[in-house]
């Protein structure tokens, strides 16, 4: 607000009109993102707004990237406005945790035209993974909306973003078109900005092209194989692009971090051209990437009427995540299979992972996955995330999907798929630039495909918690479903993933030899026997015996450490495991062929 002492000063006043009105007049709002205090982790940001209103407020975002409340203006110190001296200046007044008002209608300048305004803050970030920003001696990384704050209902307006004092040596990698000045960056919207994350540093970099469009790798890690990248990277962005028929980008980026450095805040954040990735290694950072590349047309195109528009000041509830998590999740598995960089083999055992993993959750009888999308914003609870309490929608949601294709194949003859579904939603959806309706829509695309009512299919195993009959689904392809109930070793504490964090110490079991060895709930699990920690704990488990010494490092108050212990007996889990029948039907062989290669008859 401005001092009242400005009504009796005028030549104060004056001035102030003179220092706005001198300022190029612009409809576009600039950032300015300063990296000079790499070393304290923190970016200090200007921002000059063109004519502003009588009623300016400005405020940060509380949620972005994961479906949690983080209220990232607890990060925010020493906002300000412009000062031209002692006696006169604009003085930004916090509204709530996320909002300011730099303009008052109330006071003299609410009432006085002028035609920019400035003001600054600094905020600290040092979080690892795409799911966070991070500013440090190494690297800088930003997702723009845990930084920048936005003017409210302006949202629409053009932006520009500028990086000043970058360290010696530092380039810059963003998907976004390059701005006038040196180090910067347009936006047709602040929407649009903040879903194209920024990394800064000296990274290395390279570029293919799939159809007919340029894909650029961006890749921060201390020892990889660009050939082993690229190939499988072409492989899969050259799967994907032929089945949805085409890019719907001009350009694509993926930002890599890969090494054992990178597995804290591991996984991958998806974006409207480009995606962030953080693996412990290539296989992981190539299996992540199956799956981000197709959320280019899952989620952020074809997308629920519930998640528009972004609201970034509460939770935006939608019961489809299991269709744009779930299926993308089943598309990420197809597409490794179907380009060859897995084997069917490996195929076929990341789907029964998939049904191990839902089967040893109890909550499974009492959640569905619908209410599992509903829940997402539970997820950063230690407690929700245990087996009796909740399901993921991300692996019921796989598994639907693969059971959904088989559906679809066997009520048509292998004359349609799922891909057909996907393709339909594409037309109807992303293309026209028009939302669907849940779970609803998706079924009403699945009943047009297939020519037929799916009211089952949805009602019990969608808004349904009743028991999947796998047999009868995968006898379609002609697969079988074993089941091996043999006793495992026990690592005496259950896991968890934290998305931002990692996997982490969800519960100790009392009087475990881990309890004894000092492991802690909480404890973030940095590696296993000196390499990263399993993402598939039970296949780790069956490969090793009662009795064997284990090394877990870990990290707890910022302090990294090793626990040493010995494995116990387990108890005897049940773990299912897909065979192919020894004597299909044609029907079920051309099912099965169909499914593994994306084909139809």
């Amino acid at each position: 607000m401005i001092s009242i002492r400005i009504l009796r000063r005028c030549p104060f006043f004056l001035l102030l009109v003179l220092f706005f009105c001198v300022r190029r007049a612009s409809a576009t709002v600039h950032y300015t993102v300063s990296l000079e205090n790499e070393a304290k982790h923190v970016f200090h940001v200007s921002v000059n707004i063109p004519m502003p209103a009588s009623n300016l407020r400005v405020a940060l975002p509380a949620w972005n990237a994961l479906y949690q409340i983080r209220d990232f203006s607890y990060r925010i110190r020493d906002v300000h406005g412009v000062s031209l001296n002692p006696h006169l200046g604009l003085v930004p007044e916090k509204i709530d945790k996320q909002m300011w008002l730099l303009i008052d209608p109330n006071s003299l300048l609410g009432h006085v035209p002028v035609s920019e305004i400035a003001f600054g803050y600094s905020i600290e970030w040092n979080d690892p993974g795409p799911f966070n920003s991070q500013l440090d001696v190494h690297h800088a990384f930003l997702n723009f909306a845990e930084v920048l704050m936005y003017v409210l209902d302006r949202r629409g307006e053009d932006v520009v973003v500028k990086f000043d004092h970058l360290p010696e040596g530092w380039k810059i990698a963003a998907e976004l078109p390059k701005g006038e000045e040196p180090n910067s960056f347009i936006a047709p919207s602040y929407d649009a900005l903040v879903d194209a994350p920024v990394e800064i540093g000296k990274f290395e970099e390279f570029t293919f092209t799939e159809a007919g469009a340029p894909i650029h790798v961006v890749v921060d890690a201390k020892e990889w194989n660009k050939g082993r990248l690229e190939g499988s990277l072409r492989r899969i962005t050259g799967y994907e692009l032929k089945l949805m028929g085409g890019a719907p980008f001009k350009e694509y980026t993926f930002f890599f971090r890969i090494g054992p450095y990178a597995e804290v805040g591991g996984g991958g954040m998806e974006h409207a051209n480009c995606t962030a990735i953080s693996a412990g290694s290539i296989e992981g950072a190539v299996a992540t990437a199956a799956h981000e590349f197709f959320h280019l047309w899952n989620v952020k195109r074809i997308r629920p009427q519930t998640l528009q528009p972004v609201d970034y000041t509460k939770e935006q509830y939608t019961r489809a995540l299991w269709f744009a998590e779930g299926i993308t999740s089943t598309y990420g598995a197809y597409a490794l299979e179907r380009s060859g960089v897995y084997t069917k083999e490996q195929w076929y055992g990341d789907l029964s992972e998939q049904i191990t993993e839902l089967q040893a959750r109890p909550a499974r009888l009492w959640q569905s996955v619908e209410e599992s999308s509903l829940d997402a914003w539970l997820e950063k609870y230690d407690d929700y995330r245990q087996p009796d309490r909740s399901i993921s929608y991300y692996n019921k949601g796989q598994i639907d999907g693969v059971l959904l294709d088989l559906a679809i194949r066997d009520a048509t003859g292998n004359k349609r798929s799922l891909d057909d579904v996907m393709r339909s939603m594409n037309e109807m959806y992303a293309k026209a630039g028009k939302f669907y309706n849940d779970s609803e829509g998706i079924r009403g695309v699945v009943e047009e495909v297939a020519s037929q009512s799916f009211e089952e299919f949805f009602r019990r195993y969608v808004a349904g918690t009743d028991e999947i009959p796998y047999d009868k689904f995968l006898a379609a392809a002609g697969l079988e479903l074993k089941v091996d109930s043999s006793q495992l070793s026990d690592l005496g504490f259950r896991a968890g993933r934290t998305p931002g964090v990692g996997p982490i110490v969800a519960q100790v079991v009392t009087g475990s030899t881990a309890e004894a060895a000092g492991l802690q709930k909480g404890d973030v699990l940095l590696g296993l026997n000196g390499e990263g920690f399993p993402r598939n704990i039970r296949g780790w488990l069956r490969d090793h015996h009662a009795g064997e010494k284990v090394k877990l490092r870990v990290r707890r108050d910022g302090e990294e450490r090793e626990i040493t212990y010995a494995l116990a007996q387990g108890g005897g889990d049940r773990h299912y495991s897909i065979v192919e029948s020894s004597n299909p039907t044609d029907k079920q062989r051309r099912i099965r062929e169909g499914m593994l290669h994306g084909t139809t008859d």
